[in-house]
Formats: structure tokens, sequence, C-alpha cells
């Protein structure tokens, strides 16, 4: 569904120091933006930020950087970052496609990709994030050893996903195609997870660790 566009929306990002507008400034020296060394974790296509929000509270002792293309929703995440006075958490409003223009060679130490967007037409699927063309991508930014988290409510999508991950070098270290059956409890749950499971749609979950 297409977002309608708020022209209140920009300005307000672009007023909150944690909102980076110009990220490709800061290839290579993300940790002197958060003035620290701590392992810095990405959310691809946060939406409202219930998830990292909820991340960045639990874990202060990691960097979180959210991502999405529209400043509608970014908004909400960052109503909600200032709510909880996360200091750990950076927004940057961008197409995930030029990550390379923003993130050195292993500066990344966790991946999250949660619910994106299946593109279930064959003509489409380079388009997901899952897709090895994106892979690769995020398999030279993050570090030895660094991990992919990926979630979605879309059979087809988490099936081809790891096929996806295998066939660009990424190891398999966990796989659920119902997660909230099994005895994974480091979960926390997105606004679309409550609204599939809500309906009783199963969540598919893996872990893809990179071997470089």
């Amino acid at each position: 569904m297409r977002l309608r566009r708020k022209a209140w929306a920009r300005p307000e990002l672009e007023n909150d120091d944690l909102v980076i507008i110009n990220p490709s400034d800061y290839k290579g020296k993300w940790q002197e933006i958060f003035k620290n060394d701590q392992p810095i974790y990405l959310e691809l296509g946060c939406g409202r930020g219930q998830f990292i929000s909820q991340c960045a509270e639990l874990n202060s002792q990691f960097n979180y950087i959210a991502i999405d293309l529209y400043d509608e929703v970014l908004v909400k995440a960052l109503r909600k970052i200032n709510e909880k006075k996360l200091i750990n958490v950076r927004i940057i409003p961008m197409n995930i496609a030029k990550l390379e223009e923003i993130f050195s060679a292993e500066e990344i130490d966790k991946i999250y990709i949660n619910f994106c967007n299946p593109w279930p037409s064959r003509r489409h699927h380079h388009k997901r994030l899952t897709y090895p063309n994106f892979l690769r991508v995020y398999k030279k930014i993050l570090k030895k050893r660094s991990e992919i988290w990926f979630k979605t409510d879309d059979d087809d999508l988490f099936k081809d996903s790891l096929r996806y991950f295998g066939s660009v070098g990424f190891q398999e270290k966990l796989v659920h195609f119902d997660l909230h059956q099994s005895d994974f409890q480091e979960n926390v749950m997105t606004e679309y997870e409550e609204k599939f499971s809500g309906q009783g749609i199963k969540i598919k979950f893996g872990i893809f660790e990179v071997d470089k």
C-alpha cells in the first residue's frame, strides 16, 4: 500500500539529531556518531519502530541503526525512540539499495530483516531484501561471523530465502517454520508480527552467519 505523503514529516526528521540525513558523510565513522565502540546492529525496513525501540531499550550495550524509505513511518519510529529517551539509536531515511554508499566493509555486527515485501511475482524477485544481489552487499558490510536475523509471514519468500542465503555462502544457524511454537527466547515482536500471529499465521525465522 502506497503511503500518503505528509509535508510535515521530513522537517520533523531533519530537526532531530537522532536522524542522519546525509549518511554517506559518516561512511566508516559510525562508531564516532555513537561516541563509543559498541557493536552496531542494523534494521532494514524499520517501519514504525516498535522492534528497534524495544531492542535498544533492552540492550543499551549495543548501538542500533534503523533504515526505512518513508518519512511518514520514520517519524513514528523517531517518536517512540524519543519517548523512551534512547540514545543508542540512529535513524536513516534512505533506499536500502544504497547501503554500500554509507557503510564500509565489516562495519556492521548484525542485520535484522523483518517482514519485508515478499514481491511474489517472479519478475520482481530481484527486489526482495533477501535476494542474492542484496545479500552480497550485506556480506561486505558485515563483520566475519556476524549474523542476519530474518523474519517473515510469507512461506514462499522464506523457502526461497533459505536457498538465496546458501547460494551466497551464508551458514544456516537456526531455522523455525513456526517461531512462536519454538523454544527461541530472544524474539522481539514487530507490529506486523503481532498482526499476523493474531490471525493464526505462522511466523518463519532464520539466523544466517557470514562465512567470509
